[in-house]
């Protein structure tokens, strides 16, 4: 992959594969005009995180939320295109390769700026090369799991709070949500399989179906068939299998021809965006904060266990799998699991601890998920570039 030289092209160009590799840069016409006009009132704005910025700040601004998100999509393809390429690596998928886990990854640009504040001393680009990194495993882990079982196998593995998200996703009325979890519940609670055989669980058969029945009719006035009981736990199970495994829209193709000019001839209208971004950004507090909770983190990895520094060196300078790290170190998976979830608590602690402290910050649960991902991030860039 060449990279993008201009800021025209960082923020108006999209990746396209062809044959599971880069092929070229997709030019977006409408957001190239959008960014050329930008730069052509503001010629001394040159830098790549003054955009950024701007266009992160064009979110909260209904009229321009559209082409903040889409620009920011752009500029952040090269990011998701190294994150794609390092995670697929270490999966060894046969099914999901580097094109599937960067439309997996960059359909999540929402929740990622979402996520993002500027105010952490993250740049967006590290930040989401980290989230993305994360977003691939967690889905592929999870596809795993969804793609492998039959469809009552995944209505025996699901949990009530995850079908009832992928149901109210699904746009489904409340009474008929109420009626499918019900149904899927007499369903769990009568068909019982034989141990190990959960993820290829086959149709229940005509006696387990008559008691499905007779179960969920005990608790309805409106009677169901077993015929009909069916047909809800495999619509159930479908939109499921949605919600976990999303199709992707790429942002290449517009929705439409319209020409959005009238909101380009007023983008910098009002007060000036440079002035905004001064308002905003304290570099040098940002930059001695960044200082301070690297050595914070370097001093906290230091009082670990030795196993547990073994552990980070391995799964995030050599890439291992937790299988393979359990391996070398000659200890179970599931201890490598837990070994590693302690890990992150004590950093998420201890900057935690810092933050309070130091930045008189009240440590709400959407704060401490955002030093979550900033930890992990700092963690991929210290022992890559260490």
């Amino acid at each position: 992959m060449h990279p993008r030289q201009s800021i025209i092209e960082i923020f108006s160009t999209f990746v396209q594969f062809e044959s599971d590799r880069f092929h070229n840069w997709a030019t977006d016409a409408r957001l190239r005009r959008s960014i050329q006009s930008c730069v052509s009132k503001n010629p001394q704005e040159q830098s790549e995180n003054f955009w950024v910025l701007y266009w992160y700040n064009c979110i909260s601004k209904p009229e321009l939320k559209m082409f903040g998100k889409q620009h920011l999509t752009a500029y952040l393809q090269e990011a998701c295109y190294w994150a794609s390429q390092k995670t697929s690596a270490g999966f060894n998928s046969t099914q999901y390769k580097l094109s599937d886990c960067f439309q997996i990854a960059i359909a999540k640009v929402d929740k990622l700026l979402k996520g993002f504040n500027p105010s952490q001393g993250s740049t967006l680009k590290n930040y989401a090369r980290a989230t993305f990194a994360c977003t691939i495993r967690e889905t592929l882990r999870q596809r795993h799991e969804v793609d492998i079982c039959t469809p009552w196998g995944l209505l025996r593995k699901i949990s009530q709070k995850r079908l009832f998200e992928s149901l109210e996703a699904a746009g489904l009325s409340k009474d008929t949500i109420n009626l499918y979890i019900i149904a899927w519940d007499c369903f769990k609670t009568l068909y019982l399989p034989s141990p190990g055989s959960t993820r290829q669980l086959v149709r229940p058969d005509a006696e387990i179906w008559e008691a499905i029945t007779q179960a969920y009719n005990s608790q309805n006035s409106q009677k169901a068939t077993p015929e009909i009981l069916e047909t809800w736990l495999l619509d159930c199970a479908k939109h499921t299998r949605r919600h976990l495994y999303p199709s992707t829209n790429s942002l290449n193709n517009p929705k439409n021809d319209d020409d959005s000019s009238e909101w380009l001839d007023n983008l910098f209208s009002g007060e000036s965006v440079l002035t905004q971004l001064i308002i905003q950004q304290e570099e040098e507090t940002r930059f001695s904060q960044q200082t301070e909770i690297h050595t914070l983190l370097i001093s906290a990895i230091a009082l670990l266990e030795t196993q547990s520094q073994q552990m980070l060196e391995l799964w995030y300078r050599q890439g291992l799998t937790q299988q393979q790290i359990a391996k070398h170190l000659e200890i179970p998976q599931y201890t490598v699991s837990r070994r590693f979830t302690k890990i992150r608590e004590t950093l998420v602690k201890t900057v935690a601890s810092w933050s309070k402290e130091k930045m008189h910050i009240s440590l709400t649960s959407d704060i401490l998920k955002e030093m979550t991902a900033v930890i992990e991030e700092w963690l991929q860039i210290y022992y890559t570039q260490s």
